[in-house]
């Protein structure tokens, strides 16, 4: 809880450091047309690239195989495009990444290699016997 709360705090305060910088070396109108532009064109390429997922989904479907990657593809250009809606650079290069299909991709295979050592080690078991014994004294409702 406490990263996600120093997550919300940092990363404004980052954004709004490099729009000073950045706004000081290129001049302020240009840094604003800059994010603007960066919005639109990302914002029409997560439209582009939604539709190719959603068409690929459906191919999957037709194949009677369930769409995961599709759908979590689907989530991934979501946050994207709020990520470009939102103001900044870092935020900007974090949903380029995020659309492109190939850096998803990546990015999709370190968070799955992670979550599959975390699963081999909860698999964990421990086998044993037991046995139920009955006592006189014990109170039955």
């Amino acid at each position: 809880m406490n990263s996600i709360l120093f997550a919300i705090i940092l990363v404004p305060v980052i954004e709004i450091y490099l729009l000073i910088k950045i706004g000081s070396h290129i001049g302020a109108l240009s840094t604003i047309l800059l994010i603007c532009t960066t919005a639109v064109v990302g914002v029409y390429y997560a439209k582009y690239e939604g539709l190719n997922t959603l068409k690929s989904g459906f191919i999957q479907l037709s194949k009677n195989t369930p769409p995961t990657y599709e759908m979590i593809s689907g989530a991934a250009i979501a946050f994207a495009a709020l990520l470009l809606i939102i103001p900044g650079f870092i935020t900007d290069v974090v949903g380029f990444l995020l659309i492109f299909p190939i850096s998803r991709a990546f990015i999709f295979n370190l968070f799955s290699k992670k979550f599959k050592k975390d699963k081999k080690e909860k698999n964990n078991f421990i086998e044993g016997e037991f046995e139920d014994i009955e006592d006189d004294n014990d109170r039955k409702i």
